[in-house]
């Protein structure tokens, strides 16, 4: 498995520091995130500034591996207004074609929320409807995925919707294509679940993996902590992974809460890595 480290981990920086930051830490790749603008990649950016970008990372012996977008807690695949549904949707390709650009093979896409009070407090849709519309959205933008042979990682977060394992393996199965899996994130299972039981589960599906830690306890967002800290059973979770043959890469996506010597955390959750993956 190579070993990645998500663009959100990073406290501060431009993509040339964090690049650098990245290898020194011993980091095989970033994940990089399209945002809608004030970023080095954003909806507008062309090919010739992707291509700066992967020029950045080669040149810090980084690889581009996926590229994540946070614009699903703005923009909804689920939303009530076509207009809305639309520009998530546009999103979707734009990443793809980013990936592309940069060389990357898989995207993080957010497939729908019920309701995330940390997004869009009081904003609840029917379940059965966030349902349906997730998966019409999902199968207008699969026949891009597939042109582009990229594939589109559809996350688990905390939207209140696919909350199972089993719930996750039939969306991706009516969705039916090759290019649209799992982007399983083991810290956020948590919540109401065990990761091992969704490796389990997932199987083949699963396309890109993200490391968190959480501590159940502690409940919110303040039950995420890092790495080897909190209730994850890593040792399961990769007896499971070798299981499905699973040999692609481990991102970690942490939270940079360090008041000072943010950067520590980049070091520390690389060493955890390397403990998890066996490479210490």
């Amino acid at each position: 498995m190579k070993k990645g480290i998500s663009i959100w981990s990073f406290p501060a920086g431009t993509l040339a520091e964090n690049f650098a930051l990245a290898a020194d830490a011993g980091f095989d790749g970033v994940e990089v995130s399209l945002d809608e603008k004030d970023s080095e990649i954003t909806l507008a950016s062309t090919e010739k500034e992707l291509l700066a970008v992967k020029n950045l990372a080669k040149e810090s012996g980084i690889e581009l591996y996926s590229v994540a977008s946070g614009l699903y807690w703005s923009y909804f695949l689920n939303d009530a207004d076509d207009t809305v549904r639309g520009k998530a949707q546009d999103i979707v390709k734009k990443q793809l074609e980013t990936a592309a650009i940069l060389g990357c093979d898989s995207i993080l896409v957010i497939p729908g929320c019920v309701n995330a009070e940390f997004a869009a407090p009081g904003k609840v849709m029917d379940y059965e409807t966030c349902y349906q519309r997730s998966l019409e959205s999902i199968c207008k933008v699969k026949q891009f995925a597939e042109e582009y042979k990229v594939n589109i990682g559809l996350e688990n977060v905390w939207n209140k919707f696919l909350l199972s394992p089993m719930e996750m393996r039939d969306f991706i199965d009516k969705v039916g294509s090759d290019y649209v899996g799992s982007y399983l994130d083991i810290g956020n299972t948590l919540a109401n679940g065990y990761p091992e039981h969704w490796i389990r589960t997932l199987g083949n599906r699963i396309k890109k993996v993200h490391f968190k830690d959480y501590r159940v306890e502690a409940g919110g967002l303040h039950g995420f902590v890092d790495l080897l800290a909190g209730d994850v059973n890593y040792p399961a979770v990769m007896a499971e992974l070798e299981k499905i043959g699973y040999d692609g890469w481990v991102s970690a996506e942490m939270i940079p809460h360090y008041k000072y010597h943010t950067e520590t955390i980049i070091y520390n959750t690389s060493n955890a890595m390397d403990r998890i993956l066996g490479r210490k």
